[in-house]
């Protein structure tokens, strides 16, 4: 990676950008626990990452993948416990705590498999 340098008065300045993907991409809930991960359980992974400018592409990725991942299991799991429309019509409340528990059984799933793993970044093609 070459980093070129304006001078300004007496110092040097990298010019450095970011890419048009990264710019406007804010990190979720799933990007920001990958954050608190690494920085508390994988200090060294974390200190490469960082260093190579890696860091915001890879919890971007994990973000992503995560927020699908949920999204396909709530999905899934919600058909095969016929909680659907009808459900929803017929009695609200015993609707929402079904899709609650759907909703907290997935996000633990993706934790355990993208937040808290170690080998996340060779499961999803990095390194």
């Amino acid at each position: 990676m070459d980093i070129t340098y304006t001078k300004v008065e007496d110092y040097f300045v990298p010019n450095l950008v970011l890419s048009e993907n990264v710019k406007d991409f804010r990190i979720g809930k799933y990007g920001r626990l990958r954050l608190k991960y690494l920085k508390e359980n994988k200090k060294a992974e974390y200190i490469i990452l960082n260093m190579n400018g890696e860091l915001k592409k890879h919890l971007m990725e994990v973000d992503k993948l995560a927020k699908e991942r949920v999204e396909f299991l709530i999905k899934q799991q919600a058909e095969r416990q016929n909680v659907d429309e009808k459900l929803k019509e017929k009695d609200q409340l015993k609707w929402v705590g079904m899709m609650n528990n759907i909703k907290n059984s997935a996000e633990e799933i993706v934790i355990n498999e993208l937040i808290f793993d170690e080998k996340v970044g060779e499961n999803y093609g990095e390194k």
